[in-house]
């Protein structure tokens, strides 16, 4: 070792530098694997828990400060997809020569909050990377957090709408049967699908900011290419099993079979129209969705974090 290289090692652990030996071998390499990604994130989950609590009590606060109708809003989305279908399902029925049934309404006021939830769930985690900019940038903390944070305050709206729509059907003539505890299966579900979603796209609107407004597009016309106002049934056997392809869905029509007509969702349902408008399948294609799709937007929102600062 020449005189120049001696100084500069003794000047280096001098200043407390890590010096490592040429011919030693490398520090081996932390290889990241996806089981590992999901303990970490449900331990930040774990960790955060009090974090959560205040950004979802503050994004209601929000929502509610100084606004005249109050928690009426709630109810808003879900009232004018009631009154829509209403009026929708009464041309229809007009138009046909058939009486408007009650079940059918009632039907639909089950769909309407569900939807509202879904819509309401893309509209508020889809900016809540960028409209939280100043902590995202100053401070660390789980990410994560953000659209769960709103997930939960969208899951606390939904819930007033479903204790009035809980309140409403039985005077739309229905009545209660087992069939009603495939109720929070399918709302788990759809919890699960809207929280996968908000993921993907809070982050994919940080990196490319035209994602909101396609998601405004999307909840826009998004009902016309979902089973809300219309069942499944009414689009007949060609177009039917297409419009079951869309995620939720399976969930708002096994609702509307389980709440409204008494059905066991392991059994197939036929229409009256003559044609299978609910499988089993619809429910484990829906199920596949909301797993894969939660596990691999948290992966994918967990991988791209260390990359937020900078780009907002």
């Amino acid at each position: 070792m020449d005189l120049a290289t001696q100084a500069t090692v003794d000047g280096a652990v001098r200043h407390g530098a890590y010096v490592r030996d040429l011919n030693a071998a490398p520090p081996p390499v932390i290889r990241r694997t996806a089981l590992g990604d999901l303990k970490q994130i449900v331990a930040d989950y774990a960790r955060c828990k009090d974090l959560i609590y205040q950004l979802t009590l503050r994004d209601i606060r929000v929502r509610y400060k100084q606004a005249a109708f109050g928690f009426a809003w709630a109810l808003l989305l879900p009232a004018a997809v009631i009154m829509a279908g209403m009026v929708i399902r009464y041309a229809v029925a007009y138009s046909s020569g058939r009486a408007l049934q009650t079940t059918a309404l009632a039907g639909m006021a089950v769909k309407a909050v569900p939807w509202a939830f879904f819509v309401g769930c893309l509209n508020t985690t889809t900016p809540s990377l960028v409209a939280n900019m100043s902590l995202v940038t100053k401070i660390y903390f789980p990410r994560e957090v953000l659209p769960l944070s709103a997930v939960l305050a969208q899951t606390f709206d939904s819930s007033i709408g479903l204790l009035l729509v809980a309140c409403m059907v039985p005077f739309l003539g229905v009545t209660p049967s087992l069939s009603l505890l495939w109720v929070p299966v399918l709302l788990g579900l759809l919890w699960t699908l809207a929280l996968g979603a908000g993921l993907f796209l809070a982050c994919a609107n940080l990196f490319f900011r035209d994602v909101k407004y396609l998601v405004q597009v999307f909840v826009t016309f998004g009902i016309f290419f979902t089973p809300v106002i219309l069942d499944v049934s009414a689009y007949g056997p060609k177009i039917g099993p297409y419009m079951m392809l869309n995620p939720v869905a399976p969930i708002l029509e096994g609702l509307v079979l389980a709440v409204a007509g008494h059905q066991n969702l392991l059994q197939p349902y036929v229409s009256r129209a003559g044609f299978v408008t609910w499988h089993p399948w619809y429910l484990a294609y829906t199920a596949a969705w909301a797993v894969a799709g939660i596990i691999l937007s948290a992966l994918f929102f967990h991988r791209s974090e260390r990359r937020f600062a900078e780009i907002v």
